[in-house]
């Protein structure tokens, strides 16, 4: 049986697996071969892995003795910011191109239980630091779609793996939009969870408040079997919400939702005009599928890109001071203490790592901290707020999920600002602790390309059946169209 990984699904291989259709060594195979092919041209992964195969035995023997999961031998890729026992994870940067982790990840210690295959690291931004996948030591990942443009960021390489059939599905990491807008500009299913859903453990911190892991995927049933896979309490990590907390409490399934759209912050300069007209399309047609459609107001939410770039940069500064030459990554010999600190994270860090910890440094100076910082803590109150008062009147709120299609490679790196502005739809979710998820939905053209936008959902925390439940209407409206 040929075995075509630019078009098999999570859900499609896992009952050819099931029906012993192929083996998980078969499909590994397959799935590797094609990585190798396409990893030249478009540098998803840092690193394929040498044990893919002795994994894929493994699942085989699982699924033989009936112990098998959902994921068993479905080939997946990693991003390069989470702790796999005895593979080096860099996060991107030069300060940590050597460093080999000592532990697993709690979602790699899951995925390794389920039986999941790991195909390899994949590439991201430095420290999860960019929208573009162009900032990291590998240099810069390229759309598969189009190679001359930009995957999104962070999380591109995990992204592009899972739109060049690289893999079946992948994890990456969100504090901004990192999973989501990838998942748009790649024409691909993205989800950030609940923040607390899934577990931080063996995850480098960008900003800690803000990160969440979640999964990339070419549906929304993948996207929610490896959320399912990943999800649950953590003791070892303190941000991690236990399974007694009422926040988790079940949430009544329905077949038509009420879906919330803040017009007036759709309405704001900046979003392209396809890009509005391809959103408003899928709203019309998800209005004839039955479910509300319903005017919020959140008034406060354009002011959630400025929060996040004052408060994720003051947590950034934090913590990544334990990068100092010392205790481990990269030290650079020099006669005084404190040269060794400059020139280890001098040379160690990038050009847009060093800007974001100068950015964080600053606003939690003296001076400083009342006017930036805490006013931008207030803020995002204001904004959790507004978006509880919203979610007791809808199920879900939509927005475009980003403002623009990819870019060309090196159209906005010198222009960190342009970079920034395209984080605007993707943001609140993170700033809320919300989840949210993008969905395929529709192309638009740009010099001769057509190329995929995504529509975003959020809900309210825990919430997540209902993202999946309004991005399958999504699937099965455009598959009716």
């Amino acid at each position: 049986m040929t075995i075509d990984p630019t078009t098999l699904t999570i859900k499609l291989a896992h009952d050819a697996l099931r029906n012993k259709e192929y083996s998980a060594v078969a499909l590994a195979e397959a799935v590797l071969a094609h990585a190798e092919k396409e990893n030249p041209t478009i540098n998803a992964y840092v690193e394929v892995f040498d044990d893919v195969r002795e994994s894929a035995k493994h699942a085989d023997t699982l699924l033989a003795s009936g112990k098998g999961s959902d994921l068993t031998g479905i080939p997946l890729g990693i991003k390069d910011n989470m702790l796999i026992k005895g593979k080096i994870a860099s996060s991107g940067s030069g300060i940590l191109k050597n460093y080999r982790a000592v532990y697993d990840a709690t979602v790699i210690a899951k995925l390794k239980e389920a039986g999941a295959v790991l195909i390899g690291r994949t590439n991201m931004d430095e420290f999860a630091m960019g929208g573009s996948t162009e900032t990291g030591i590998a240099g810069p990942t390229k759309n598969p779609i189009d190679p001359t443009r930009v995957p999104g960021g962070s999380s591109g390489g995990s992204a592009a793996a899972v739109a060049m059939g690289g893999a079946l599905g992948a994890l990456g990491s969100d504090t901004g939009g990192s999973i989501r807008q990838p998942a748009s500009f790649c024409g691909i299913v993205g989800m950030k969870p609940t923040y607390g859903a899934v577990s931080r453990y063996g995850l480098m911190s960008m900003a800690s408040s803000l990160d969440q892991i979640g999964p990339f995927a070419k549906t929304v049933e993948d996207a929610e079997m490896l959320y399912r896979a990943i999800a649950g309490h953590d003791p070892m990590d303190s941000t991690s919400v236990p399974e007694n907390n009422p926040l988790r409490a079940a949430v009544a399934k329905k077949d038509k939702l009420t879906i919330g759209i803040p017009e007036s912050f759709i309405a704001l300069d900046g979003l392209d005009a396809d890009v509005r007209e391809n959103f408003r399309a899928i709203i019309a047609a998800l209005k004839d599928e039955g479910h509300t459609i319903k005017t919020v107001e959140l008034p406060s939410l354009p002011y959630a890109l400025s929060v996040y770039y004052v408060i994720m940069p003051a947590e950034v500064s934090a913590n990544l001071a334990r990068y100092d030459g010392i205790r481990y990554g990269l030290s650079v010999p020099a006669d005084k203490l404190m040269q060794v600190y400059m020139e280890s994270r001098g040379q160690g860090f990038g050009k847009e790592v060093r800007r974001r910890i100068l950015m964080g440094t600053y606003v939690l100076s003296a001076g400083y901290y009342d006017a930036y910082y805490n006013k931008a803590i207030a803020v995002r109150r204001m904004i959790v707020r507004e978006f509880t008062r919203a979610f007791a009147e809808v199920d879900v709120i939509a927005t475009p999920t980003a403002p623009s299609p990819a870019w060309k490679i090196g159209a906005k790196i010198s222009d960190p600002l342009a970079m920034y502005l395209e984080d605007i739809f993707t943001v609140p979710a993170n700033i809320a602790g919300l989840p949210g998820i993008s969905v395929p939905a529709g192309t638009v053209v740009r010099d001769g390309s057509t190329l995929p936008v995504g529509i975003q959902f959020m809900a309210a925390p825990f919430h997540e059946d209902m993202l999946f439940a309004a991005g399958k209407s999504v699937e099965q409206s455009r598959k009716g169209a």
